[in-house]
């Protein structure tokens, strides 16, 4: 049955390139023949696996990258599908008739609700957490349900070496009990703040005994150095630091091993650290990390260049239902020195069920695009009109916000020549929705 269960996977993975569809489906079928394919396959001996809110798919495209170049052979999902499904057809696309996985290293994106399903059957011998936020009301409710359904996962694999993020104090609550774990978080710098630049703080009272959490300085939202007022639960020492930044120069040096940023926001150099800890702990030396990564674009489409007219833009892809992503795509327009103009595209809030829940829209700072560099904000979509109650709100009084559901008409405003800089968020529900509507030049380079 395991023969016949790969055959078909593959069959379906190559039906499915010809048609054009996703990478889920011959995984479902396969477990559906074979409930315990996974655990009828020969793995490679180091397995890694990368779950967390925000940043997987950054991370594993980076660490797959930089684990190539090193001259590992990586089977890794770079499609993104992350839940089981898709993990299975992964691996047995990859699989001789036999059921051995080809390669040195295994790498998979795991999300964050269902990697408790995959290992069962998978044993990461590496889990790393990148960050819990509040994400995807609808799907995941409270960020500490999603933490619940991590420490499944995380108690699963109870001989892996856990790499986390020191920072966040709901991720480094799942190290209790451990003894193999690794930190990787960024020291005070010139962007940390002594308040959250987020309207809410998950983190406000301590994840394992309740009493108020106090922070010395904050990254963002409740990523900081913080420490509880009862149980002494506090921020751990990090193994591997992002010890300096400058967003100037778009440089950073994580263990004093320089990189130069493709795209300056804290929110990537997070990503960067997890990677460049991931790589290290697989056996690569930390300065040849830091090249490679210095020499990576991501081809992920999160970040995308694009013309409207003669105008020239910016796609920075945000989650929709996930505030700190709009928090940091909207962090980064507002630091620009330029004048710009921002597009904010809501018109499908999620690729993968329905809902007209738009409430997260309110744990938005917006609030921060009330500077005098942003000149122009123009909202649009079908949730256009949700966008401009939230607005009306955060009374923006250096822009003119213009309302336009229509997106062949927001396509028209932006084409329209303007010596603005321009930036839009959307999601990938939505980016291809702009896309219809600018010509596509490509992911950011240097």
């Amino acid at each position: 049955m395991k023969i016949l269960t790969i055959l078909i996977c593959k069959l379906l993975v190559i039906a499915g390139k010809l048609l054009g569809k996703g990478s889920s489906l011959p995984g479902a079928i396969a477990l559906k023949l074979c409930p315990d394919i996974l655990s009828r396959l020969s793995l490679p001996e180091n397995i890694i696996a990368v779950t967390g809110s925000n940043g997987k798919t950054s991370t594993v495209e980076m660490l797959a990258k930089v684990l190539q170049d090193g001259g590992k052979k990586v089977v890794f999902n770079k499609e993104g599908s992350n839940q089981i499904e898709g993990v299975t057809t992964l691996l047995l696309k990859s699989a001789t008739l036999t059921g051995k996985v080809k390669g040195d290293i295994v790498l998979l994106e795991s999300d964050e609700r269902f990697a408790r399903l995959t290992f069962r059957h998978i044993k990461p011998t590496v889990f790393v957490i990148t960050n819990l936020y509040r994400d995807q009301l609808t799907r995941n409710a409270h960020p500490y349900r999603v933490a619940a359904a991590v420490q499944d996962a995380v108690d699963l694999v109870p001989d892996a070496t856990l790499v986390l993020n020191a920072d966040d104090p709901i991720v480094c609550d799942l190290a209790k009990g451990r003894d193999k774990v690794i930190y990787f978080g960024m020291d005070r710098n010139a962007y940390s703040t002594e308040v959250s630049d987020a309207l809410f703080n998950d983190c406000h009272y301590c994840p394992r005994c309740k009493a108020e959490m106090v922070y010395d300085y904050f990254h963002y939202t409740h990523l900081g150095s913080y420490r509880c007022t009862g149980c002494g639960f506090a921020r751990p020492e990090t193994t591997y630091t992002v010890d300096s930044m400058d967003f100037e120069s778009n440089a950073i040096t994580i263990n004093g091993d320089p990189i130069c940023l493709e795209f300056a926001s804290k929110y990537n150099v997070y990503n960067l650290c997890a990677a460049y800890a991931a790589a290290c702990i697989a056996g690569l030396v930390g300065k040849e990390v830091a090249r490679m990564l210095s020499a990576f674009v991501m081809k992920n489409g999160r970040i995308v260049r694009f013309t409207a007219g003669e105008n020239k833009g910016l796609l920075i892809t945000s989650k929709h239902e996930n505030s700190t992503s709009y928090n940091q795509s909207l962090g980064y327009v507002a630091s620009r020195k330029e004048a710009s103009t921002l597009v904010i595209l809501v018109d499908a809030i999620s690729r993968k069920y329905y809902t007209a829940e738009t409430s997260w829209l309110w744990d938005i700072s917006f609030e921060m695009l009330n500077n005098t560099s942003v000149k122009k904000i123009i909202l649009t979509g079908k949730y256009a009109y949700d966008l401009a109650l939230r607005f009306q709100s955060a009374n923006i009084q250096t822009a003119e916000v213009i309302v336009e559901p229509d997106l062949d008409k927001m396509g028209q405003l932006i084409a329209e020549k303007t010596d603005n800089a321009l930036y839009a968020v959307t999601c990938f529900s939505d980016k291809e929705k702009l896309f219809d509507r600018v010509k596509v030049q490509g992911p950011v380079a240097k």
